[in-house]
């Protein structure tokens, strides 16, 4: 269930749910039956308050409300706005609960956990006035809050708060998940997820066609290359990562090892003669090769026995290493350009784009916000998923939009939000191993966007194994378990 639904698509799969047949009635008794239970298995005891709105988030409310009186609970049910705005299946919701409904009231009355069912996934306008204060009240209060679809005041899609939002302990969703439970700050706010099936069918992800996803395994493992028996490494690829000058070096080495860890066959690195060496002096497994400007970068990727390359760490930002990357750029093997490759380019992107859309092998661009902001200067405001989408059709490459809530997206609309990478992959090289896994398995032919999505969830699950206290040498090393555990077909490290 990796399908993620932005709130028009979710709207469309009720719709089409309900037009099959599904009375929305009884998609809402679900939903409301699943909250409840939800609600009393993570608190079991003590009174409920219950915070309804005048729509459908509402109406869930009330089923939820009566369904955990009927369990035995003290339930107060407090609602913001006029009864008398209540239509449809909410309104019906109100009327089969036998309980007072009282307005909102600040301070909220004591409970010992709250139901936020103020506003739901549809809220495309800041949350103001009488209602802002309702959510600061049910933030204020002592008691945890278990939010209904999405804590009120967040965005589905953007995960953004429309002004003031609630900080939930958790939420349950209907369905499918949608981009802004992933992504941040919306993860934080929504607390532990829970994702409840409440009778829409498989069958209308078919006339939706979702293009956006959670990145988890199952999205691109068929596209992994597991070598088999009659496999040498001649036949696993072989991945040219290119080093930066002697006082920069180490940056390249860590995303060559990280390309020879994930199954490259070969990887070779391509090291200015100043910096022969150093690299030298530290390369076992990963070979080397004197690299003296662009004019030698091109000669040693005319040999098609290269089918990967990886610029950027430690590179520069001058025009010599912008002729660097646009060499690689003129050959055939498929490309990951980071960090400096980037940077080089952010007087004249569109000699980069131009060159990326002039090539059939795939490119995969790993900026953070800062070298995003350089390239796409008119994008930087945008949310993430739109800012990762734009760019990717802009430039023809697949984008790797990273931070704590990676986006990953393919330039005919594919996304994939990572939500999975531990806050200690913050440090100084991390990047750099990313680059590299992403090499090492474009090098193996993996598909671009597949490449990229699984190079991210890997990083992650890799950071998982390092654990706390983790440097960026210790990524590569860790990533023996992960490759293990998807080879035998299971998660690793609590990720799935």
């Amino acid at each position: 269930m990796l399908e993620l639904l932005t709130a028009a698509e979710m709207a469309r799969a009720d719709a089409l749910t309900i037009a099959g047949g599904v009375p929305g009635m009884t998609l809402m008794e679900v939903a409301g039956r699943a909250v409840a239970e939800a609600t009393a298995a993570r608190h079991p005891e003590g009174p409920v308050l219950v915070v309804a709105g005048p729509g459908n988030n509402g109406g869930d409310g009330f089923v939820a409300a009566r369904r955990l009186r009927a369990g035995g609970r003290d339930v107060r049910v407090l609602l913001h706005g006029d009864p008398a705005r209540l239509r449809g299946d909410a309104a019906i919701a109100r009327e089969r609960w036998s309980g007072a409904v009282d307005p909102a009231e600040l301070p909220l009355p004591e409970a010992a956990v709250i139901l936020d069912g103020l506003f739901g996934a549809g809220l495309d306008r800041p949350v103001t006035g009488a209602a802002a204060g309702v959510v600061e009240a049910m933030n204020a209060a002592p008691a945890p809050v278990v939010a209904i679809d999405l804590p009120s005041g967040l965005h589905a899609d953007s995960g953004q708060p429309l002004g003031v939002a609630v900080a939930a302990d958790a939420t349950v969703t209907f369905f499918r998940k949608k981009p802004g439970h992933l992504l941040l700050p919306g993860r934080a706010l929504c607390g532990a997820l829970h994702l409840a099936q409440i009778g829409i069918p498989e069958s209308v992800l078919g006339e939706i066609r979702p293009a956006a996803f959670e990145n988890a395994p199952p999205l691109w493992a068929g596209a992994l290359r597991f070598p088999g028996l009659a496999d040498h490494k001649y036949s696993r690829g072989h991945a040219l990562v290119v080093s930066g000058p002697m006082s920069r070096t180490g940056a390249a080495r860590l995303a060559a090892g990280a390309a020879l860890r994930t199954g490259a066959g070969l990887v070779t690195l391509a090291s200015p003669p100043g910096a022969l060496a150093v690299n030298a002096a530290h390369l076992t497994a990963v070979m080397l090769r004197r690299m003296e400007d662009a004019a030698a970068l091109a000669a040693i990727l005319a040999d098609p026995r290269f089918t990967a390359v990886a610029l950027g760490p430690g590179l520069g930002t001058a025009a010599p290493e912008r002729a660097l990357v646009l060499a690689a750029l003129a050959s055939g093997a498929a490309a990951v350009l980071d960090a400096d490759a980037l940077t080089a380019f952010a007087p004249d992107p569109d000699t980069l784009f131009a060159a990326i859309r002039g090539r059939d092998a795939p490119v995969i661009l790993t900026p953070h916000g800062g070298e995003f902001a350089r390239l796409f200067a008119d994008l930087a405001e945008r949310p993430k998923p739109e800012r990762a989408r734009a760019a990717a059709a802009r430039s023809g490459a697949v984008v790797v939009l990273k931070g704590a809530d990676t986006v990953v997206a393919a330039p005919d609309g594919r996304l994939a939000i990572n939500a999975e990478a531990p806050p200690w992959l913050a440090t100084a090289g991390s990047g750099d191993v990313l680059t590299g896994i992403a090499a090492g398995l474009l090098a193996q032919g993996m598909p671009g966007f597949e490449a990229a999505a699984a190079a991210v969830w890997m990083h992650g699950a890799a950071g998982h194994h390092a654990g706390p206290g983790l440097t960026a040498e210790d990524l590569a090393p860790a990533l023996r378990p992960v490759i293990a555990g998807l080879h035998g077909g299971t998660s690793t490290a609590g990720i799935s």
